[in-house]
């Protein structure tokens, strides 16, 4: 089935139960929520977590129904599906959102944030608020940002403390054009390969390489295949919460006060089930034999600074939201 005939069925699925829910009855507003995460990832535990609340929040009045695991299709089919009001809400990546909201490829740079206090602060301070409306014009609404940490290097063979260690090999990248220049840039040879091929990828030996936050390499257990996880966090891809615009513009002000308390409750929740998950899953890998390296990230920051020397040169729309992050004052 093609892409757009799929995002065609989840439209007719969906739109036969959107927003007033199956029954007919008015009294109920039930908002639908469609992702690709497994429903033991933390982001999905705070999507739940968000799901309790709204339906605390108002009383029952309005709910949210959530379908994980990609069972209604891919983030792009999601998006897509916002965009045409056949879905309510979905979860996706920012390396997958900037392909509809250009400054969203912000994230997708490597080391734009100077550590996790700093990029949180970005978040939630008027960067990041603007940011998360600059979809809106393409009816794409962000709701927030959930917490999924730095991208970090896991390798099959190979330990990696310097750039010099990265280069001859293939490791796999998002379809993002700042991931793969990153990758390239720290002398790797970037490798657009679809997730759900990724682990036989490894075992067959494609790729040399991948790189993930700590809980998705856990989770989708590439560290049976991986010896060695390197912390350098080049980059920090945010999930993006985001609500289509046609189903914000339908809701009453009341319940788009219950659904942004309930969202901001979410954010705190799902930020400490990451910070647990993140320590779980390295002692877990390292018990089983993953060997895990600290780097200088020094030597990672130095690398990549040409990319930023291109951008401005060029004159680069983005360049300018670079600056901007980079002019807040860490705390």
């Amino acid at each position: 089935m093609s892409r757009k005939s799929r995002v065609l069925v989840v439209g007719f699925v969906l739109a036969a139960c959107c927003f007033y829910g199956c029954s007919g009855s008015r009294d109920v507003a039930v908002l639908k929520l469609a992702h690709v995460l497994d429903t033991t990832h933390p982001v999905h535990k705070g999507m739940v977590y968000l799901a309790d609340k709204v339906a605390e929040y108002s009383n029952g009045q309005l709910t949210v129904d959530i379908y994980p695991g990609g069972q209604l299709g891919s983030e792009r089919e999601y998006i897509e599906s916002l965009q045409i009001g056949s879905l309510d809400m979905t979860k996706v990546s920012s390396a997958v959102l900037e392909n509809f909201v250009p400054s969203m490829a912000v994230f997708s740079l490597p080391y734009v944030f100077r550590s996790d206090s700093h990029r949180w602060k970005i978040l939630f301070g008027d960067i990041g608020q603007k940011m998360l409306l600059d979809g809106e014009p393409v009816w794409l609404r962000g709701l927030c940002f959930y917490e999924t940490g730095s991208r970090n290097f896991y390798l099959r063979d190979k330990p990696v403390y310097t750039p010099e260690d990265l280069k001859g090999l293939k490791i796999r990248v998002m379809r993002s054009y700042w991931s793969i220049q990153t990758i390239n840039a720290l002398g790797g040879s970037a490798t657009p390969i679809a997730f759900g091929e990724l682990y036989t990828a490894l075992q067959q030996g494609v790729v040399d390489a991948a790189e993930n936050n700590i809980p998705t390499l856990f989770q989708s257990r590439h560290y049976e295949t991986c010896k060695y996880v390197s912390l350098d966090g080049h980059s920090s891809p945010s999930d993006v919460l985001l609500i289509s615009t046609h189903t914000w513009e339908r809701l009453t002000p009341q319940q788009q006060v219950w659904l942004q308390d309930a969202v901001a409750a979410s954010v705190e929740y799902q930020r400490g089930l990451w910070d647990e998950a993140t320590q779980s899953a390295l002692k877990a890998m390292e018990a089983h034999g993953v060997t895990v390296i600290r780097p200088d990230i020094a030597l990672f920051q130095q690398q990549v600074e040409p990319l930023y020397a291109k951008l401005k040169a060029d004159k680069d729309p983005l360049y300018q939201l670079v600056e901007e992050i980079r002019s807040v004052p860490s705390d």
